[in-house]
This record gives structure tokens, sequence and C-alpha cells, in this order.
């Protein structure tokens, strides 16, 4: 059986009058990818050097979906069948919540224990109760493992995922190597993935990742879809208009909440002959709003931001910048309507444009300021995959976990064929 997030949720219930736990991670916070980037080349900016050796773990070249990745989940499952067979690990208690640096207890040795298991620390045959600066590196490496942002303190995102039990976890490893195996031979010399549980993107060219990006993919009742296309198209500096189904679930309501909404963000709308109308005529009280079309003008705070990335698909879903930057640094990135927004997209958009000669990072970057829009069709039309992988080993061993948000492990889905 598989226990995601929200069923953990209630699993956990009976400890709410024991233990006070805080919303998730801050908006302001960096995600995993972004602090690689901003130090891989920046020793002036001495970064926590234990934060570094954690990320540092997660850093290897092989992408998600390849045979390389298929063969390490089998090695990687070997092991996790040892520890099961053992009894697992312990789960953690309302004591372990809240553990940092300096800390120390039984909880302390619990944690310690589990970490070793898991491969975050290594083994001792007589372990203390103190959190030292060891524990803080396994721990942040527990936290890189997972997607979480490495903190070294046991906050709610790493209490949830010290509390899957390693059967769990080994379900995991089984259900996505299948999946992996599945797609790993139909792959390009190029592609771009976007695994969505990762809420991540890799660039890939000769069986190695060129680039990685954090993203922020679908609500849990707006899902990304999962499918294989090609990208044909760049547009920078792009109008939005406004899909219907926002239109009814969300744009609504704002105009109610601010009827300055609209002008405040530069949305216009205009009826079925393309003439422009002023927002107060249209009745907000009502679904009167479904029979117009509104248009948001291009510019840094357009939904879209700079760029939208187009390929082919029936979901009406494509990869776009996006001016809350915030949202990167968040553990849980699963706020959009169904496409896709990635950080870093002008490093995303000059590798797509390679082949069409005369773009590079500072071709990309200048066509977003000048806020033009200009649509550009991709010499190459590179193949683009959206999937759905929970589970993945990397060459050095390291296992990565992440939710199962959409509850397709629970549903024991391989394949995502329409």
């Amino acid at each position: 059986m598989f226990l995601n997030r929200r069923k953990l949720l209630s699993s956990v219930a009976a400890m709410g009058a024991m233990m006070a736990v805080p919303g998730m991670a801050r908006a302001e916070d960096e995600s995993i990818w972004d602090i690689l980037a901003r130090n891989s080349h920046k020793a002036d900016l001495n970064p926590d050097e234990n934060t570094m050796k954690a990320l540092a773990v997660i850093d290897t070249p092989e992408p998600i979906l390849s045979f390389d990745t298929a063969y390490n989940i089998q090695n990687a499952t070997a092991y996790y069948q040892q520890v099961v067979a053992a009894g697992g690990w312990e789960a953690p208690t309302r004591q372990t919540f809240k553990l940092a640096i300096g800390k120390d207890g039984r909880a302390v040795i619990s944690l310690k224990r589990h970490l070793m298991l898991a491969g975050d620390m290594a083994r001792a045959e007589r372990v203390n109760d103190q959190f030292d600066d060891e524990t803080d590196l396994a721990v942040r490496r527990f936290q890189v493992r997972h997607g979480i942002v490495p903190t070294g303190k046991i906050d709610e995102p790493t209490f949830y995922a010290l509390a899957v039990p390693a059967e769990q976890r080994l379900a995991q490893l089984q259900l996505n190597a299948m999946r992996i195996q599945s797609l790993a031979g139909g792959l390009q010399e190029r592609y771009l993935l976007v695994n969505i549980p990762a809420a991540s993107i890799e660039t890939v060219e000769a069986g190695v990742v060129n680039s990685r990006h954090t993203a922020v993919v679908g609500k849990i009742d707006r899902q990304t879809p999962i499918m294989s296309s090609k990208v044909h198209q760049i547009k920078f500096n792009p109008y939005w208009t406004v899909p219907k189904s926002i239109i009814e679930k969300d744009l609504i309501r704002y105009m109610n909440e601010d009827p300055q909404y609209l002008t405040n963000f530069r949305i216009r709308v205009f009826d079925g002959k393309g003439n422009e109308v002023p927002p107060e005529t249209i009745n907000w009280q009502s679904l009167d709003a479904l029979n117009y079309t509104f248009r948001q003008d291009p510019g840094g705070e357009n939904s879209m931001g700079h760029c939208k990335v187009d390929f082919y698909n029936p979901y009406d879903c494509y990869l776009h910048d996006t001016p809350a930057k915030a949202l990167f640094g968040q553990n849980s990135r699963f706020h959009s309507s169904g496409c896709v927004r990635v950080e870093g997209i002008d490093q995303v958009a000059a590798w797509l444009l390679r082949d069409n000669g005369g773009w590079d990072l500072a071709a990309v970057d200048a066509m977003f300021a000048t806020n033009e829009n200009v649509n550009v069709p991709l010499t190459f039309q590179m193949p683009l995959h959206t999937t759905y992988v929970t589970a993945w080993a990397n060459r050095d061993g390291v296992v990565s976990f992440r939710d199962d948000i959409y509850e397709y492990d629970a549903q024991g889905k391989v394949t995502f064929e329409s």
C-alpha cells in the first residue's frame, strides 16, 4: 500500500495535540537546483559546507530516464530488500520533530539509526545521542534526496519523509524501475524531460544531463498531462489568452474580490467580434465572463513571463516563464493549472534554439528585455517527455524519492497511454 503525504497527514492526526507542525517551507527559500547553480562557480559566496556536500551527492550527470538509472535502481532495490527483511527503520516520534544541531536525546539515536539504514550516514555499532555536525550533514543528504530544501532541521516535510516506511520505499523503487525501463529504449539523442513528481526539468544530450531546472507543475485537481511530443516554437514576450477553465474557476472570483484586478494585471477584454469592452460591462455575479476573451499584454508581469515554449498536444499545455519566481523556492511546487513554469527558462530557450543559429543566452535575454512579441519556429523540433517518476538512483548509489502527488503509484500505474 502506498502512503502519500495527504494520507500520512491523516494517519498522524492523533499527534496533533502533542506537536505543532509549522507551515510548508517559505516561498523565499531557495530550491535545490538554485543553490547548486548559484554556488557551483562562485567560491566567494562561501556557501554552507554541509549543504554543498549534500547537494553534491545528487549532482551526477545521468538522466532520470536512462538504462543507467534503471540499472542503478536494480542495485538500490537489492539493498532495500535487505533493509525490509531486517525489519526496516524506526518511525519518527513527536520528539523527532524540530531536532537540529546541538540537540540531544533518545530521538537523536533513533534518527541516526534511520539515516544509517537509508545510506545518509556511515554505519556505526555505537550511536550517541548528540545531534552533531555529522548528523547535520546526514539530515541534509536525506533532505536533498527527497527534494527538500536542505536546512539540516527536522521540519515538516522532512518529518513526513522520515515517516514513510522502508516497505513503501522498496515498492516505489520496484514500480519506478518498470516505468523507466519501459521508456528508456525509445529516447532520442537529445530531449527535454519534465518529471512531474519532482517538479523538475532536465535537458539531455548524448546520454547525459546538459542542465537541470526547478519547475512548477499542475495542481492535484489540474494535473500536468503525461505525454511525449515535440517542441516546435518559442514565443518571446507572449500574449496570454486566459483559458475558459481559469475564467470560470479563478478570474470571476478575483474580479469579485478586486474589481481592478484586470486593469492591474493589464488583461484586456474582447467580445466575439474582437472589439475591446470595458470590464464593468460584464456581470461578474454570473458566468457571463465565459462569453468573452481575456488577453494579457506582453511584459514581465504577464502570467507567462517573457517566454512560452510550444509543443504539440491537445491539452493547451506548454512550458513558460513566470513573474512568480518565489514559487520555485518551495518544497512543494504543484501550483499551476496544468502548464509547466520553468526556472532559468532563458537557458532552456537558448538550448532549444541552438540549431537556429544566432541564438545564445545573451541573445535570448536581450529579446526578453525588449518586451516585443516575437515567435521563432525551431529548426530542430526537440523531443519532449512529461513523465511520472517518484523514485530513482544515480551511479553513486544515491536514491531519490518524491511524493506520489497524483496517486499513480497507489494505482500501480507503469505506463500512461491515453
